[in-house]
């Protein structure tokens, strides 16, 4: 089952890949909610708030919305329909607050520093995340895992977001390697997976929930069956 034996370079998505974003913002939160003593029931907020970030940042990804817009819109979505009351500016505020947080803690995928144990020896190993320049940089300097990676490629810098080839291009050319070399592997089958294989890189889908997904797509369920194919 092993891969294109001509691989020497892999690169990996962070959010929802490496590192355990809902984990984590769940985490960052809570901690905001306590600190400005707001009365949020987590679990209904989590309820709300959980499919509709993953709304806005599909509209982020396709230039629909601004990062300002992302940042706002998901969280005043949210109390809308839990009918709490909050003011504009307060949302704004928990946004802010929300953002220093979330880095700050450092829960990773089952797995994730055991595979990166393991890859690292065989390959140079990458990052290619849609997320903010600092806020991924601290997370993953919070999580211990950078020295992983010999390069770390974000949007900001290649001014375009997964999965517009732009960005994988961009990512190559800092890797100094070529795509036929390359294999990306990502929780999302339309920026991560798709997104790298129309740009000609090889693809693995880090599909932790079981989604179904075509027979063609080579995929992995925990993070340590990636040993199958690398």
């Amino acid at each position: 089952m092993k891969t294109n034996t001509n691989i020497t370079d892999v690169f990996f998505d962070l959010d929802h890949t490496l590192w355990d974003f809902e984990k984590n913002s769940a985490l960052a939160f809570e901690t905001i909610f306590k600190m400005k003593e707001l009365a949020v029931n987590m679990e209904e907020f989590l309820l709300f708030y959980v499919p509709i970030n993953k709304e806005y940042w599909e509209r982020y990804r396709k230039d629909e919305i601004s990062q300002k817009e992302l940042r706002f819109g998901r969280l005043k979505d949210t109390f809308d329909l839990m009918k709490f009351t909050i003011a504009d500016d307060e949302i704004v505020v928990l946004s802010e607050q929300y953002l220093i947080y979330l880095p700050t803690f450092n829960h990773l995928f089952d797995g994730a520093v055991v595979i990166l144990d393991y890859l690292k020896p065989k390959y140079n190993l990458h990052i290619i995340t849609n997320g903010f320049a600092e806020i991924q940089g601290n997370k993953l300097n919070n999580s211990y895992i950078t020295h992983y990676f010999k390069t770390i490629t974000n949007s900001e810098m290649a001014g375009v977001k997964k999965p517009n080839p732009m960005i994988f291009e961009y990512a190559l050319d800092l890797a100094k390697t070529q795509k036929e070399n390359s294999i990306m592997i990502g929780d999302c089958i339309d920026a991560d997976v798709k997104g790298a294989l129309d740009a000609g890189l090889d693809a693995i889908f880090f599909n932790e929930s079981n989604a179904p997904v075509s027979e063609n797509i080579k995929q992995v369920n925990h993070l340590l069956d990636l040993k199958k194919y690398l």
